[in-house]
Protein backbone atom coordinates (compact mmCIF):
# COMPACT_ATOMS: atom_id res chain seq x y z
CA UNK A 1 0.00 0.00 0.00
CA UNK A 2 1.62 3.19 -1.22
CA UNK A 3 1.43 5.88 1.94
CA UNK A 4 1.25 9.38 0.88
CA UNK A 5 1.81 13.12 3.12
CA UNK A 6 -1.16 15.82 1.32
CA UNK A 7 0.10 18.53 3.19
CA UNK A 8 0.15 22.41 2.60
CA UNK A 9 3.09 24.42 2.86
CA UNK A 10 6.68 23.65 1.56
CA UNK A 11 8.74 22.51 4.27
CA UNK A 12 12.38 24.12 4.45
CA UNK A 13 15.56 22.84 5.26
CA UNK A 14 15.52 23.14 8.85
CA UNK A 15 15.10 20.62 12.47
CA UNK A 16 11.93 19.66 11.52
CA UNK A 17 12.54 18.83 7.96
CA UNK A 18 15.51 16.30 9.31
CA UNK A 19 12.99 15.13 11.65
CA UNK A 20 10.62 14.23 8.88
CA UNK A 21 13.05 12.86 6.64
CA UNK A 22 14.74 10.53 9.05
CA UNK A 23 11.62 9.23 10.56
CA UNK A 24 10.16 8.42 7.05
CA UNK A 25 13.55 6.66 5.83
CA UNK A 26 12.99 4.90 8.67
CA UNK A 27 9.07 4.14 7.96
CA UNK A 28 10.69 2.96 4.67
CA UNK A 29 13.25 0.61 5.94
CA UNK A 30 10.14 -1.20 7.94
CA UNK A 31 7.16 -0.74 5.65
CA UNK A 32 8.70 -2.70 3.04
CA UNK A 33 8.30 -5.84 4.53
CA UNK A 34 5.29 -5.17 5.68
CA UNK A 35 3.43 -4.25 2.08
CA UNK A 36 4.00 -0.47 3.10
CA UNK A 37 5.49 1.61 0.22
CA UNK A 38 7.84 4.64 0.77
CA UNK A 39 5.91 7.65 1.75
CA UNK A 40 5.52 9.96 -0.93
CA UNK A 41 5.06 13.38 0.12
CA UNK A 42 2.70 16.28 -1.99
CA UNK A 43 3.76 19.62 -0.88
CA UNK A 44 1.04 21.96 -2.50
CA UNK A 45 1.07 25.73 -1.51
CA UNK A 46 -1.93 28.56 -2.31
CA UNK A 47 0.59 31.63 -3.51
CA UNK A 48 -2.48 33.62 -4.13
CA UNK A 49 -4.07 33.45 -0.28
CA UNK A 50 -7.18 32.18 -1.02
CA UNK A 51 -7.84 30.30 2.46
CA UNK A 52 -8.78 26.83 3.56
CA UNK A 53 -10.74 26.33 0.17
CA UNK A 54 -8.16 27.37 -2.47
CA UNK A 55 -6.13 24.95 -0.02
CA UNK A 56 -8.97 21.97 -0.21
CA UNK A 57 -8.68 22.75 -3.99
CA UNK A 58 -4.80 21.93 -4.32
CA UNK A 59 -5.55 19.23 -1.69
CA UNK A 60 -8.13 17.67 -3.42
CA UNK A 61 -5.13 17.62 -7.36
CA UNK A 62 -2.98 15.12 -5.00
CA UNK A 63 -5.01 13.29 -3.39
CA UNK A 64 -4.82 9.54 -4.92
CA UNK A 65 -8.20 8.85 -6.90
CA UNK A 66 -9.61 5.62 -4.68
CA UNK A 67 -7.50 6.55 -1.36
CA UNK A 68 -9.22 6.01 2.18
CA UNK A 69 -8.35 9.27 3.07
CA UNK A 70 -7.44 9.94 7.07
CA UNK A 71 -7.34 14.12 7.75
CA UNK A 72 -5.45 15.53 10.64
CA UNK A 73 -7.95 18.20 12.23
CA UNK A 74 -7.62 18.99 16.08
CA UNK A 75 -11.82 17.61 16.71
CA UNK A 76 -10.97 14.28 15.52
CA UNK A 77 -10.17 11.16 17.13
CA UNK A 78 -7.54 10.40 19.72
CA UNK A 79 -6.13 7.03 19.54
CA UNK A 80 -3.34 4.85 21.05
CA UNK A 81 -0.41 4.43 19.10
CA UNK A 82 -1.34 0.83 19.07
CA UNK A 83 -4.54 1.39 18.01
CA UNK A 84 -2.94 3.94 14.45
CA UNK A 85 -1.14 0.67 13.49
CA UNK A 86 -3.97 -1.50 13.36
CA UNK A 87 -6.24 1.05 11.77
CA UNK A 88 -3.69 1.25 8.89
CA UNK A 89 -3.16 -2.38 8.93
CA UNK A 90 -6.73 -2.75 8.71
CA UNK A 91 -6.65 -0.24 5.48
CA UNK A 92 -3.86 -2.20 3.78
CA UNK A 93 -5.71 -5.62 4.52
CA UNK A 94 -8.62 -4.17 2.99
CA UNK A 95 -6.72 -4.22 -0.19
CA UNK A 96 -6.68 -0.34 -0.58
CA UNK A 97 -3.62 0.50 -2.67
CA UNK A 98 -3.55 4.38 -1.77
CA UNK A 99 -3.89 5.90 2.21
CA UNK A 100 -3.66 9.65 2.10
CA UNK A 101 -3.34 11.91 5.40
CA UNK A 102 -4.22 15.29 5.07
CA UNK A 103 -2.55 18.12 6.89
CA UNK A 104 -4.18 21.39 6.13
CA UNK A 105 -2.23 25.09 6.13
CA UNK A 106 -2.30 27.19 9.37
CA UNK A 107 -5.99 27.42 9.41
CA UNK A 108 -6.40 24.07 9.44
CA UNK A 109 -8.54 21.66 6.36
CA UNK A 110 -11.87 22.89 5.16
CA UNK A 111 -15.76 21.54 6.20
CA UNK A 112 -15.99 19.90 2.97
CA UNK A 113 -12.35 18.98 2.31
CA UNK A 114 -12.72 16.60 6.29
CA UNK A 115 -16.20 15.23 5.07
CA UNK A 116 -14.22 13.42 2.35
CA UNK A 117 -11.98 11.80 4.89
CA UNK A 118 -12.74 8.15 6.56
CA UNK A 119 -11.63 8.98 9.67
CA UNK A 120 -10.56 12.28 11.05
CA UNK A 121 -7.58 12.20 13.48
CA UNK A 122 -6.06 14.41 16.44
CA UNK A 123 -2.92 14.35 18.09
CA UNK A 124 -4.42 16.05 21.36
CA UNK A 125 -6.83 18.66 22.65
CA UNK A 126 -4.53 21.43 21.95
CA UNK A 127 -3.37 22.71 18.39
CA UNK A 128 -0.18 22.14 16.83
CA UNK A 129 1.49 24.04 14.00
CA UNK A 130 1.16 22.09 10.64
CA UNK A 131 4.50 21.60 10.36
CA UNK A 132 4.94 20.44 13.51
CA UNK A 133 1.90 18.26 12.87
CA UNK A 134 4.12 16.78 10.16
CA UNK A 135 6.92 15.66 12.00
CA UNK A 136 4.52 14.15 14.93
CA UNK A 137 2.87 12.87 12.06
CA UNK A 138 5.64 10.72 10.91
CA UNK A 139 7.05 9.84 14.18
CA UNK A 140 3.82 8.13 14.58
CA UNK A 141 3.99 6.16 10.98
CA UNK A 142 7.43 5.23 11.80
CA UNK A 143 5.93 3.94 15.42
CA UNK A 144 3.26 2.16 13.50
CA UNK A 145 5.35 0.56 11.50
CA UNK A 146 7.52 -1.33 14.11
CA UNK A 147 4.55 -1.74 16.50
CA UNK A 148 3.42 -4.18 13.27
CA UNK A 149 6.53 -5.64 12.74
CA UNK A 150 6.97 -6.63 16.50
CA UNK A 151 10.46 -3.88 17.07
CA UNK A 152 11.31 -2.60 20.77
CA UNK A 153 10.84 0.93 19.56
CA UNK A 154 7.13 0.90 21.20
CA UNK A 155 7.20 0.14 24.78
CA UNK A 156 4.48 -0.02 26.75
Amino acid sequence: MKVHLCVVGRLRAGPEKDLVDDYLSRFDKIGRALALRPVQVHEVEDKKGGGKQAEADLLSRVIPDGAWICALDERGTLMTSPDFAKQIARVRDDGQSDLAFLIGGADGLSPDLRGQAHLSLSFGKMVWPHMLVRVMLAEQLYRAASILSGSPYHRV
